[in-house]
């Protein structure tokens, strides 16, 4: 699987995402985002724990 983003900018872009106070939904960033649904999910076992590691 190829990914564009590092695990740094996948904490990052999840972290904009809920100051902005956009929905972290997995079905709503899937279609909004999906670059960012396939790199988070590259780096971390579930998208649960991609947004639990960048809103610590």
């Amino acid at each position: 699987m190829e990914v564009d983003m590092s695990v740094e900018e996948v904490l990052r872009e999840i972290q904009q995402l809920h100051m902005n106070g956009n929905p972290l939904g997995k079905k709503s960033i899937k279609k909004s985002h999906p670059q960012l649904m396939r790199s988070a999910l590259y780096y971390f076992p579930d998208w649960d724990s991609a947004i639990d590691k960048s809103i610590s």
